[in-house]
């Protein structure tokens, strides 16, 4: 396979940046977009994530200068979807429980990303660009001769065993577990496995793209940092072989026939455009007096709804960092929550559940399911005396949503999941001391 990066898994910074990059030198045309003919015989295409009309401040485009125009691909036909389901999420009747599944298995069948991908829940509706659907996947195999586009949401994606190499039409991103990478709506991309075996989750974000959130009160630094994400560097495939393109459309899996590969961008320049970020630069936001603040101040990046402060979507992590607070009960506290909640665990222990929930491991509190530390947690943090002291050992994750998770049939009827997750409450002594 013929690859030419400009620089070996080069990155640009920033979030959100108006970026230019190109491969070859002189392959970016200068001072006009679509020039009657481009450098290098390339080909000018357009990529639009937003409405033409979007205001500028939200508006989302990138310009390829590319060897072949995306439209040179066969009719797209109907493929098995496997195990990913979409909108309406209604193939069983989701029960108000407390939930908790161990990990996903990698496979022991040839698998790549696409077919190890497996839907446990989602909300909204995709057509209608509303809510998320969270995935796990477990994968032995990279996408070689094989491509992948989704047409419903943006992805993004959380290792947890094993690096992803991510070739999209803009570059090359290496993304490895404590790390995530976003890749938006309609970007071609192919998943190399450089470590062997990996699983992971993903969360496909039908609603607005993600971004950072508002700071508010805390001013103008804290949380993530624009500079900390990083975007790929322009590289291109220029294969003439037989491959397939696949996409994710109205819920359903779709393949066409290539004659080449479709990763031929010599040279972009937009703000559109996938990008990583390493989990240990969150700038972790915590109380230095006393109780325990909204679990919002760990907040990455958020997708706002129509309703303001309400989130279509918040990806929120459970980083290590330093907890002395004076007087609190310092884990999460017991809760009921109008937002729903999935966690999952990419390494080390979440500390309101150091047993039953493993690293590759999920759980769901939907909407009002009441939860909190169990039995053991409860005793120990209550009991315990404070001081200040490094919870180090732990990267935790939530998509929260203010809409309610529907399952699908192989979560609620998968062996992986705990039937006995509620005993982790039952435990709980009664210490009333009134009359």
């Amino acid at each position: 396979m013929d690859t030419i990066v400009a620089s070996d898994l080069d990155y640009q910074s920033g979030f959100g940046n108006e970026f230019a990059t190109e491969a070859l030198p002189g392959a970016l045309p200068v001072g006009r977009n679509s020039p009657q003919k481009a450098p290098y015989g390339l080909y000018t295409e357009h990529l639009s994530g937003t409405a033409f009309t979007a205001p500028r401040v939200g508006n989302q485009r990138t310009w390829f200068y590319r060897i072949r125009p995306s439209a040179q691909h066969q009719p797209f036909k109907r493929i098995d979807n496997r195990l990913i389901r979409s909108t309406p999420f209604g193939e069983v009747e989701t029960p108000p429980n407390r939930m908790r599944w161990d990990p996903l298995p990698i496979p022991d069948a040839p698998t790549d990303f696409a077919d190890g991908l497996v839907t446990y829940m989602g909300n909204g509706d995709s057509t209608g660009q509303t809510g998320i659907a969270i995935h796990l996947y477990a994968a032995n195999r990279s996408m070689e001769d094989r491509y992948f586009f989704n047409s419903d949401g943006e992805m993004l994606f959380v290792p947890q065993q094993g690096r992803l190499r991510l070739h999209t039409e803009m570059g090359v991103l290496d993304v490895a577990p404590n790390q995530i990478a976003v890749v938006q709506r309609g970007i071609k991309f192919r998943v190399e496995l450089p470590d062997g075996p990996s699983r992971g989750y993903v969360g496909e974000n039908y609603g607005a793209t993600f971004r950072l959130p508002d700071l508010g009160p805390i001013g103008a630094n804290g949380l993530a940092n624009p500079r900390d994400f990083l975007t790929p560097v322009a590289a291109y495939e220029d294969r003439d072989e037989p491959c397939e393109l696949v996409t994710k459309f109205a819920g359903n899996m779709w393949a066409a026939e290539m004659s080449h590969a479709p990763l031929d961008v010599v040279a972009w320049h937009g703000n559109y455009a996938p990008y990583k970020y390493d989990l240990s630069d969150f700038n972790t936001i915590w109380t230095v007096s006393y109780d325990h603040p909204d679990p919002s101040i760990y907040t990455v990046l958020t997708s706002p709804s129509n309703s303001a402060g309400t989130a279509n979507v918040d990806f929120v992590i459970f980083p290590p960092r330093w907890m002395v607070a004076e007087d609190t009960f310092r884990p999460p506290w017991y809760h009921r929550n109008v937002m729903s909640e999935f966690m999952g665990l990419v390494h080390g222990i979440y500390d309101a559940k150091p047993e039953g929930f493993t690293p590759g491991g999920a759980s769901l509190h939907n909407c009002m399911a009441a939860h909190g530390p169990d039995a053991d947690s409860f005793e120990g943090a209550t009991n315990k005396d404070l001081a200040p002291e490094f919870q180090a050992d732990t990267m935790a994750f939530m998509f929260e949503s203010a809409y309610l998770y529907k399952l699908t049939e192989f979560a609620l009827n998968t062996d992986l999941l705990q039937g006995d997750y509620f005993e982790c409450w039952q435990g709980l002594n009664k210490h009333f001391t009134g009359k």
